[in-house]
Formats: structure tokens, C-alpha cells, sequence
């Protein structure tokens, strides 16, 4: 009985052994990675300075034509995340502050998304390589029930998330493939699908009274004395349950509310998104009501 209990003890520290290593070699891994996404691009980045940095879901990437910000002579950035949250434009934002980034204006989507806290499983994990490295990042996590094992329990992370952060990502990073993610100052163009869903039910959303990660960004806007500036952005014209906006506006009166800005189908590559040519329509009024020179 005694050789077995230690031979189990032995399976058990070896196991310990290649994970700890294992997950030191996937960390700095990820350490060396610069061109795969907005994330690491900005824990790996030096300081910036911005005249804008967008944030927000897929309503952002594909709204927000960063291009069209810098033929008027501010330096922008697209770091709208399709699939993301609140949860994950707020942690992107303290990154930026943790690393020293000078920003004059913020434009936060903020519409659907005001109606949950949660974390987007899919987008957080890719924070959480760094999660030992950047106090911020640990903070930001550590109300998550699955806060202990994530932190304590080595390379346990990358096993949960393997699909977005285990061996095919590290091997994608070690042989330098590029993803599209930051063509166009972080900017995704759509094309008007004939497949595209043109219908959306958003009658039973509503938003939170108080969506923490909301708050967090404006104050730390106002601590870092930048402009903020949230707004909703359009839906096609097939919605059911518009009044959510006006939902929104009573709940948080100073967000601008954009929703009919572009309405007909024709800009929409679905329902809650515009293609390109719609995104520049409402770039464009974007740049006429905040940054008219």
C-alpha cells in the first residue's frame, strides 16, 4: 500500500512538474505574439498616443470606420471586438491606462450590450495568458466564480479555453501568421449578404439599471481627463422591439442615441450590422456632430 501511495504521489508531482512548464513556455509564447489580435497587440505594446480609440462589440468593429477619423487628422483606432462585452471594452481600456496610453477621445457602442455584466467566454480567454503578469488583468478576473482555478491551478487555463488559446494558437503564433484583426486601424468592412438575417427580436431586452462595466469606463475616463462619448448604433429597419433604445436613454440619458441614423436594409449586411457603405454614412455624421473642424 505504501509503494502505491507513493507512486500516485510521484504521478501527481510529475503532472504538477509538466504543467508549470507547459505553462510557462505557452506564456511567453504569447509574450512574442504582436499581429494575431487587438488584445495581445496591446499588452505587448509600448505607449501610444490616440486622438480616438473606439470600443464596443462587433457593433463597433464594423461601424466605425477609423479611416475616415484619420483623413481628418485624428489618430484612431478600432478596438471593437466581435463577440465582446462590456466586460472585456472595460479591461482593453484599464490595459491602455496600465500601459501608459495618452487618449483625447473614447467612443464607446454601448446599446445591447448595457443589458448583461457578463464576461464573453470566448474574447475574456484570450486576457487570460497574461493574467500573472498584469495586476490589472488578475483584478479584473477575480470576481469570476471561476476566478481561483483560472489563476491558481497551472496551465488549467489553457486547457478550458484550448480552442482560443491552446496548441493551434501557439503554433499560429510561433510560425508568425497574421490575422486580418488589425487591418484597417482595427476597422472590419462587411459586404451586404444575400443570406444575411434582416429580421431581429429585441422586445424582451432590457437594459441594466446599473451595468458595472458601463460605469467603470466612464470613470476612468473622467480620471484620465478623456472624452467620452457613448452612442447607440443603427439596426435595420425589420426590428421588433426598437423601444429598447429608448429604453436605454431613459436609463443613461447621456448616451447619444444613433439607431435611425441608417435604417434601410440596403446598408446592412444583417440586421444589427451595417456594411461598409452604411458604416460610412454613419461615420461620417459621427465625425460631423463631435469632430466638425
Amino acid at each position: 500500500m505504501k509503494r502505491f501511495l507513493i507512486y500516485i504521489l510521484k504521478i501527481l508531482v510529475i503532472t504538477v512538474l509538466i504543467a508549470v512548464v507547459l505553462d510557462g513556455l505557452y506564456t511567453a509564447v504569447f509574450f512574442k505574439s504582436q499581429n494575431r489580435g487587438k488584445i495581445e497587440t496591446v499588452v505587448n505594446s509600448k505607449p501610444q498616443n490616440y486622438d480616438v480609440v473606439i470600443l464596443g462589440s462587433s457593433r463597433a468593429n464594423n461601424h466605425f470606420v477609423s479611416e475616415m477619423f484619420e483623413e481628418k487628422g485624428l489618430k484612431t483606432f478600432n478596438y471593437g471586438m466581435s463577440g465582446g462585452h462590456l466586460f472585456e471594452a472595460s479591461l482593453m481600456l484599464k490595459l491602455m491606462i496600465e500601459r501608459k496610453y495618452q487618449i483625447k477621445n473614447i467612443i464607446l457602442e454601448a446599446d445591447l450590450n448595457l443589458s448583461n455584466d457578463k464576461e464573453a467566454d470566448g474574447i475574456s480567454a484570450k486576457f487570460l495568458p497574461y493574467i500573472h503578469n498584469s495586476e490589472v488583468i488578475k483584478e479584473h478576473f477575480e470576481p469570476q466564480a471561476n476566478f481561483t482555478e483560472l489563476y491558481y491551478v497551472p496551465f488549467y487555463r489553457y486547457v478550458k479555453f484550448d480552442g482560443k488559446i491552446g496548441f493551434r494558437e501557439i503554433c499560429k503564433i510561433l510560425m508568425n501568421e497574421k490575422t486580418n484583426a488589425l487591418d484597417n486601424q482595427g476597422y472590419y468592412p462587411l459586404v451586404k449578404h444575400k443570406n444575411g438575417n434582416m429580421k431581429n427580436n429585441i422586445v424582451n431586452l432590457n437594459p441594466l439599471p446599473h451595468n458595472k462595466y458601463y460605469e467603470e469606463i466612464k470613470a476612468i475616463c473622467k480620471a484620465n481627463k478623456i472624452n467620452f462619448i457613448a452612442v447607440m448604433t443603427p439596426m435595420c429597419e425589420n426590428v421588433k422591439g426598437m423601444n429598447y433604445f429608448e429604453k436605454v436613454k431613459k436609463k443613461y440619458p447621456e448616451i447619444y442615441n444613433y439607431e435611425n441614423v441608417v435604417v434601410e436594409n440596403k446598408y446592412f449586411s444583417s440586421c444589427g450590422h451595417m456594411n461598409d457603405t452604411g458604416a460610412k454614412i454613419f461615420t461620417a455624421r459621427i465625425l460631423k456632430d463631435f469632430f466638425n473642424k
